[in-house]
């Protein structure tokens, strides 16, 4: 029995492109997790949606007031079928019997997305790697690494069930851009990062003879719940906070990232992605998708060729 389970469902309509699908999205509490949750709740596909927080057990370490129970019920809003659980991705009791309930009511999962993170509280920037603190550290490893090896482990048996699988592996940053060390974060948070993009090719190596297909997705710089917090603006008022952070003006907010996950499952020529590293900015002119203000953000592009070249802030020609 997993703890403090909370149900939300609505029935999917018909016609939409993910009917008959089933979906997992780990780490769905907020940001892109809930994003893409709700958005492949949109989509049609019956959405199981888990995260450590929950008006239940409480908050995670995390301590954001972000719930599992909240995020089922903007799936049930957006008239999507979902539901959402307490499940703590480090434990793999937790885990199986996450994924023996999905086989018991469906017999499948087509979609499994490992969003498993936020330890990036954890992260000393600027911190030298003998220096930073070992046990936060470790934690970060973790949290950014084994909850996505137990996720995947359990899953990948029923989603290499029937043809056409696909996993979503969530991490921060382009193939090419994390090919250079990430010296700013420091060396866990490089390492979970890099260590993401090998699960993923690693993946997509030995479901191909299922014909099943692994990508990563990096969202931009993404308005999440923290962000904005920290920026101590909202989602409608976002753009004020470009005075002081005159680069945030390239930001994009998490339904651009569920946009882009929902159309890689939408897409029956996804094996053409597996194995790389694909950007909400890359994939949206592609797929014909938008942020919600109806641009289509290409966050990394402007990261290279106007934040890191010290350039003036402007998202001309960017969105």
């Amino acid at each position: 029995m997993l703890a403090g389970t909370i149900v939300t469902v609505v029935t999917a309509g018909e016609g939409r492109p993910l009917g008959g699908k089933v979906a997992l999205v780990a780490g769905a509490t907020r940001g892109a997790g809930r994003a893409i949750a709700v958005e492949l709740a949109r989509g049609g596909a019956v959405v199981y949606a888990t995260g450590r927080s929950s008006r239940v057990a409480g908050p995670s370490e995390v301590g954001r007031p972000e719930t599992i129970e909240q995020t089922g019920e903007l799936i049930a809003a957006a008239g999507g079928e979902g539901v959402a659980l307490r499940v703590d991705h480090l434990q793999p009791d937790e885990v199986r019997g996450l994924i023996e309930r999905i086989d018991r009511a469906h017999g499948r999962l087509d979609v499994l997305v490992n969003d498993i993170f936020d330890g990036g509280r954890y992260a000393q920037f600027g911190t030298k790697f003998w220096e930073h603190d070992l046990a936060g550290g470790l934690r970060m490893l973790r949290i950014g690494i084994d909850t996505h090896a137990i996720t995947s482990h359990f899953a990948l048996p029923l989603l290499t069930r029937q043809p056409g699988g696909l996993v979503v592996e969530m991490t921060d940053g382009t193939a090419e851009y994390n090919a250079a060390y990430r010296h700013h974060e420091g060396f866990y948070y490089d390492l979970v990062k890099a260590a993401v993009h090998r699960m993923t090719i690693a993946q997509a190596h030995e479901l191909a003879p299922y014909r099943a297909s692994a990508v990563a997705v990096t969202p931009g710089w993404m308005r999440s719940e923290d962000m904005l917090d920290a920026y101590g603006v909202t989602e409608q008022t976002w753009r004020e906070a470009t005075a002081k952070v005159p680069h945030f003006c390239i930001s994009e907010s998490p339904a651009y990232t569920g946009r882009a996950v929902t159309a890689l499952a939408c897409d029956p020529e996804v094996a053409r992605w597996s194995g790389q590293v694909l950007s909400t900015g890359q994939l949206a002119p592609v797929y014909g998708f938008t942020d919600t203000d109806g641009t289509q953000p290409d966050c990394w592009r402007y990261v290279v060729e106007v934040q890191d070249k010290g350039l003036p802030a402007s998202d001309h020609g960017y969105r």
